[in-house]
């Protein structure tokens, strides 16, 4: 799936949760979610694109920060 796609789905996901007055709760909801439902390679490819610049300027300011403050828990298992 490109980059465009997901960040498109991780915006809508994002607007649902910012309805949450509570930012760290929002953030919260958008990471569990994206873990739940998520397909690892669609979270790798998302959390890679956090790293290169340019690459997720269209993510919204909630989502990012979800990302960044979740990333460890986002980040897929390596396979042992």
């Amino acid at each position: 799936m490109n980059l465009g796609k997901l960040v498109e789905m991780a915006n809508r996901i994002g607007a649902f949760f910012a309805a949450d007055p509570d930012t760290e709760a929002a953030q919260h909801g958008i990471a569990e979610h994206l873990r739940k439902f998520w397909a690892p390679s669609m979270r790798a490819a998302l959390l890679d694109a956090l790293d290169r610049p340019g690459a997720a300027d269209a993510l919204d300011p909630l989502v990012r920060s979800a990302l960044v403050r979740h990333r460890a828990w986002l980040q897929p298992r390596q396979a042992a």
